[in-house]
């Protein structure tokens, strides 16, 4: 038996696990190939015919434009791509782009039919996304020689490249930049049942043993997000070996959650404290996000990129013109009576 636990284990790593130069080890629960990508079927399925074509025809993938909430694996994805197309991939973020000099180096250095991603694209600066343009259609970029009066601008081919452009913010992204892209497509969020495979998945490559029930009330603690079914899986082993006997068991869950201020919904204590900061202090809304963030102590960035989108998705939250609205399913999961808000508030409610 335990054979057979080692022989999956193997056969599920593959070429997953790589030594870094300094000793360590990469994230081996981050999938190097699209059929060890679980979930997102539609996207997958569709990204095969592209990349399938493309290979055939030796060309470099259309460049490609991918959306959606954080940890759902938009930069796992952007790897997955280049492996899949035999390509060298370079990674960078766009604030970390601060001058046109730093984009130029990257687009002059990388290799024929390469992969560059950048993360949070919609933060990138006006200059370096019309250097962007050229570069995506002509793989050219335009470069000034000299100052003044003797300032001449020449153009310097580049060798072709797919960009894959990654944000949490689509609506955020510049319509020129946008519509170069070739490919769209939004990761969503994870249905419980493709979240439990890919907790299987984990605790296997992790060693860790996790029994069936475990893993169901695990998935509907991880918001959708596999990232955070990673993080979660990772600290309930820690629980399953100092309190338990190393097997992750409804107990061991029960437990760890609670520890770690998670119910059984996937709400954390941030999120019950903005849900109560609505209720208490503004009457259950609507109250505006800058308000709201104030209120609560958290970055504005976070509260909408974070905390809001699966309140909202969970039926917890609503967004109106006027501001956030905590619903009826809020209040009783917080155990508060609607019976003193206003009737304007109660309009929105209900």
């Amino acid at each position: 038996m335990e054979q057979e636990k080692d022989q999956d284990y193997d056969s599920l790593m593959g070429t997953e696990f790589h030594e870094t130069q300094d000793g360590g080890h990469e994230n081996i629960l981050r999938p190097k190939y699209m059929k060890n990508f679980l979930g997102q079927a539609s996207l997958k399925e569709n990204l095969s015919v592209f990349i399938q074509a493309a290979r055939d025809r030796g060309d470099p993938l259309d460049h490609m434009f991918i959306s959606g909430p954080p940890g759902l694996g938009k930069t796992t994805l952007a790897s997955i791509i280049a492996n899949e197309m035999h390509a060298e991939i370079k990674m960078t973020s766009a604030p970390a782009l601060e001058k046109p000099k730093d984009l130029a180096g990257i687009l002059t250095t990388i290799k024929e039919n390469s992969v560059f991603f950048i993360d949070e694209i919609h933060r990138l600066r006006p200059v370096m996304e019309e250097m962007l343009y050229i570069a995506m259609e002509d793989f050219e970029i335009d470069w000034v020689i000299g100052q003044g009066p003797a300032a001449r601008t020449i153009r310097i081919p580049i060798p072709q490249f797919t960009l894959i452009g990654a944000t949490t913010k689509a609506g955020q992204v510049a319509s020129p930049l946008y519509t170069r892209f070739g490919i769209t497509s939004r990761i969503s969020f994870y249905p419980q049942n493709e979240l439990a495979e890919i907790i299987k998945r984990s605790s296997i490559l992790l060693k860790t043993k996790i029994v069936d029930t475990a893993v169901d009330l695990l998935a509907g603690s991880a918001r959708g997000t596999p990232r955070i079914a990673n993080r979660l899986l990772k600290r309930l082993r820690d629980y399953a070996e100092v309190m338990g006997d190393g097997v992750i068991n409804e107990e061991i869950v029960a437990i760890g959650l609670k520890r770690l201020g998670i119910d059984s919904h996937g709400l954390e204590e941030q999120d019950r404290n903005i849900l109560r900061a609505i209720i208490n202090f503004y009457g259950g809304g609507p109250v505006g996000a800058e308000t709201l963030a104030i209120s609560i102590g958290e970055a504005i960035e976070s509260l909408e990129d974070f905390y809001e989108p699966y309140l909202i998705q969970r039926g917890y939250l609503k967004r109106t013109p006027r501001g956030r609205v905590a619903t009826q399913k809020a209040y009783e999961l917080l155990g508060i009576s609607t019976g003193d808000i206003s009737n304007e508030n109660q309009r929105l409610l209900f």
